[in-house]
């Protein structure tokens, strides 16, 4: 839920923050630059400089005289570039809140050292600089390309690099071919590839996410940069860690950061792929949050489910029209007078909700509530008075901050300060005992607020406002939402113990580490669809995997193609919940017989998927990858997906080409080069060898997902529910090059108990799958290597089919053998069949021999026990 009213850019409109738009000055006239004086190696295998400043300006204040530059090489793939006020403390990232190796403190400068190093070398990341005017560059040591240059030259213009008290400003030179992506959260009307001079303003705030290119909900200062190199590509990130306010300008050969405050704090990691790329990042900012099994079902929410009636009725009609679905969420329906942690007792008795709760538990549904972080001034009200007496609250001139949001008057917790973070927590174990939610949604936490006591702002608090220890909004604002999702996963875990799940509105550098992301107010148009594909995938990117738009948009109702169309691509979100405003008519999936049909197909194929997408989710637990993808993540060699923003992949290999526009029977999707199997019909094939532009069919219930060679996909047989979907027989899916003579695939499947805290193994109730499969000399061969087995053994799980696609020549399996033993067909009741496949592009217009997909039904390997099976292709398949 927001407010229904479209926000207007608090960022310039705050008179502290209006520097970064002023076109007045030019960066040679703020600044002057500075001189490196010294320069030496540290104790702890860093090095530290000095900086003095050239010739002070009082534009936009004065210059800080001396800096402090500190270099060090973290890891092989890792280099930090810090540059502070070397005699005073500035504002930085709290360590606490995303922890991190602190560079030694500010203090007295001794006086002056000899330069004795020109450069700093790693492992793959140098670090060279000149004197004076002090500039830097970061170099890659394997091919000598350089990623970040701040000396300016006559194709990249700018100024010298600016250090004041409430202005910094720094820029790099960019080759003219180099594809970034990041910098956000917006909303990015031209795709997923930044574009030159776009605006690119970074300061959490309530602006609808129907504003295109301007800053939304979070800030993340970081780009992945990816370049072509000789035909080689090569990736890398820069993050900039700073939570103030900042405007990033990019003007295809130059980037010009111009921020607010704060220190400069660069991160750069060498990749050099880009799933190199967010397992570096992620190893710096935390991984993303291990999610609960459920989580991946879909997700049902509206503004507006006035009564209990109403939900329950949601439910059984889900359950009725058998369209899946695993997660009811309430908005502020459930409150009393829109109060955080309070139940409505006539519109939402206890009693029956209880019933109600106990009824769909029983079933393995879960529910959610939202929760805003303004908290109701009323002397009546429990959650205020105890808040009150621990002193908990956001200052303003020695008292609570006062603004106005749904209950009326609020104050706003300072989750800053220690104290707050244990009232919050107390306070999420008495709303779980009087109402046992299964997760929390935490929204308007940008934090979003109409100030009555601030002079200047809108839907924000004042700059001048103060947190714990004397830290000022003005430099902390970005963080709110963030330090709200670190107290309320630590107050949800302390519960029960169980795997918390969160999902956050605001977001900062590190959030995925706890929490999940929907995308906002979206807009229910064709427009909005297609932006939701960009934003999913700069989430990705961002270490924020979970993520998700409302499907068929927030408001206002879309039309009956568009829902249609949006659950087919909403099926395939990480995070897939449909979600509408109190203001607009009803919308849920079964609300049109039409879309009733397209959600049954679409989310029939995602509850199929869902061990794949729980493997992607252990997955990017461990290294960061994104459960949701650009194709550039699989393909960075070929150069024409690296603007695509209309397709994306879950995983390594599953392609979604969904329609986007209006009327539209048919889809032009983009294909790498490689064969690619239709997911709903599996003899359908596109086969190109260099990649190509393909037009497929799309009727209205038709949905384009295709699987990519040398991939083995476990599946199962899907539900209504994702608990009776894991208990149903598995099925592996394994494709070859299309007619190849010889191949080889691979895929994985990690299983646990989805209750516990962790996620990992070794704990006795998770299992990890190796699937290998071969094709070569006539013989089609598949194996397995479980690790810890144990778990998926007490499951009873067994492979029950195995299709094997592109064999070449048009026959089937002969002496088939599992684990060494011929097996009968008549005494196992195995089937076997083959079929031909048919290509929408590819083999038989470059005339190739045509390939079969073999299917072996009636398997009952167990999941958690090695196996390997064989068999050999028939006379007509022979190879």
């Amino acid at each position: 839920m927001a407010s229904p009213k479209t926000a207007v850019s608090s960022l310039s409109l705050l008179v502290a923050l209006i520097i970064c738009f002023s076109p007045v000055h030019s960066s040679n006239t703020i600044g002057k630059g500075y001189r490196l004086i010294s320069v030496e190696e540290s104790p702890d295998g860093g090095f530290i400089g000095y900086l003095q400043v050239k010739q002070k300006t009082n534009i936009y204040g004065s210059d800080i005289t001396t800096l402090r530059l500190f270099v060090k090489h973290e890891t092989d793939n890792r280099l930090r570039v810090h540059i502070t006020d070397a005699k005073k403390q500035r504002w930085e990232v709290p360590y606490n809140l995303l922890p991190r190796e602190q560079p030694p403190p500010a203090g007295k400068v001794i006086g002056k050292y000899p330069t004795t190093v020109h450069e700093i070398s790693g492992s793959e990341l140098i670090f060279s600089f000149t004197k004076d005017p002090f500039t830097f560059a970061v170099k890659r040591r394997s091919n000598g390309q350089t990623l970040f240059n701040t000396s300016s030259d006559s194709t990249s213009p700018f100024g010298q690099m600016v250090f004041k008290d409430q202005y910094l400003e720094i820029s790099t030179s960019l080759p003219k071919d180099a594809s970034l992506y990041g910098l956000g959260e917006n909303s990015q009307a031209k795709g997923i590839k930044l574009v030159p001079n776009e605006p690119y303003t970074l300061y959490t705030e309530d602006v609808s996410a129907i504003n295109l290119n301007t800053d939304l909900y979070g800030s993340h200062p970081v780009y992945m940069d990816l370049r072509n190199v000789g035909g080689k590509p090569y990736a890398h990130a820069v993050l900039l860690l700073n939570s103030n306010g900042m405007d990033v300008f990019y003007r295809g050969t130059s980037l010009t950061y111009k921020v607010t405050g704060g220190v400069f704090d660069f991160y750069f990691v060498a990749g050099p792929s880009p799933l190199d790329v967010v397992d570096q990042y992620t190893s710096l900012i935390g991984r993303p949050a291990p999610m609960p099994y459920w989580s991946l079902g879909f997700h049902q929410c509206r503004w507006g489910y006035h009564n209990l009636s109403v939900v329950e009725d949601v439910v059984d009609s889900y359950k009725k029209a058998k369209i899946p679905l695993d997660v009811i969420w309430n908005d502020d329906d459930h409150m009393d007078a829109h109060k955080d942690f309070t139940l409505n007792n006539i519109s939402y008795p206890r009693a029956k909700l209880l019933k109600f709760l106990d009824r769909i538990h029983k079933m393995g549904m879960k529910y959610i509530v939202i929760n805003d972080p303004g908290i109701g001034v009323n002397a009546s009200y429990g959650v205020y008075q105890r808040a009150m007496a621990n002193d908990v609250f956001i200052k303003y001139e020695g008292k609570p901050f006062l603004a106005q949001v749904w209950p009326g008057p609020v104050y706003f917790p300072d989750f800053l300060n220690p104290k707050t973070v244990a009232w919050w927590g107390d306070e999420i174990r008495r709303f779980h005992e009087l109402v046992p939610i299964d997760g929390l949604w935490i929204d308007m936490n940008e934090i979003n607020a109409t100030g009555v006591t601030a002079p200047v702002g809108f839907k924000t608090i004042a700059t001048s406002a103060l947190h714990y220890n004397g830290v000022r909004e003005y430099d902390a604002h970005s963080l709110y939402g963030f330090s709200e999702t670190i107290a309320t996963h630590k107050g949800l875990q302390s519960i029960e113990g169980k795997r918390p799940f969160i999902l956050s509105r605001s977001t900062f550098v590190g959030s995925g580490r706890y929490a999940a992301h929907w995308t906002g107010d979206n807009k229910g148009t064709w427009q909005s669809l297609r932006v939701s594909i960009s934003t999913m995938l700069n989430f990705g990117i961002f270490g924020v995997p979970m993520v998700g738009s409302d499907i068929c948009g927030f408001y206002p109702q879309p039309t009956e193609e568009l829902c249609n169309r949006w659950i087919e691509v909403g099926a395939f979100y990480p995070f897939s919940r449909d979600h509408a405003n109190y203001y607009s008519p009803r919308q849920e999936l079964y609300q049109w017989d039409t879309v009733a049909k397209s959600a049954r197909n679409a989310l029939g194929m995602r509850y199929k998927l869902l061990p794949y997408l729980y493997t992607l989710s252990y997955e990017a637990h461990m290294t960061g990858a994104p459960m949701a993808r650009p194709l550039f993540f699989s393909f960075p060699e070929y150069t024409k997906c690296y603007g695509l923003s209309t397709q994306f992949l879950l995983g390594t290999s599953l392609m979604i080409s969904p329609v986007l526009k209006k009327g539209r029977t048919q889809v032009k999707a983009l294909f790498p080069p490689g064969s690619w199997y239709h997911m709903f019909d599996m003899t359908q094939a596109v086969v190109t060898k260099t990649g190509k532009r393909v037009a497929l069919p799309a009727p209205l219930h038709f949905v384009n997902v295709h699987l990519y060679q040398n991939t083995i996909l476990p599946m199962q047989q899907g539900g209504l529910i994702s608990k009776e979907a894991r208990t149903t027989p598995f099925s592996l899916v394994i494709t070859f090059p299309a007619g190849a003579t010889e191949g080889y695939a691979t895929g994985k499947l990690y299983l646990d108990e989805d209750e516990l805290p962790e996620m990992k193994l070794g704990n006795g109730q998770s299992t990890y799958v190796d699937f290998y499969a071969s094709v070569g000399n006539g013989t089609v061969k598949m194996w397995s290597q479980v690790k810890e087995g144990k778990f998926a053994l007490s499951k009873g799980w067994v492979i029950e089919k195995v299709s094997v696609l592109g064999l070449k020549g048009a026959g089937s399996a002969s002496e088939i053998e599992i684990n060494g033993s011929p097996i009968s067909n008549e005494a196992k009741k195995i089937e076997v069949s083959s079929k031909e496949h048919t290509y929408v592009a590819g083999l038989e217009e470059e005339g190739e021999n045509k390939s079969v997909m073999v299917e072996v039904k009636g398997l009952e390997m167990m999941v958690g026990k090695d196996f390997n099976m064989s068999w050999k292709m028939g006379i007509n398949g022979a190879v």
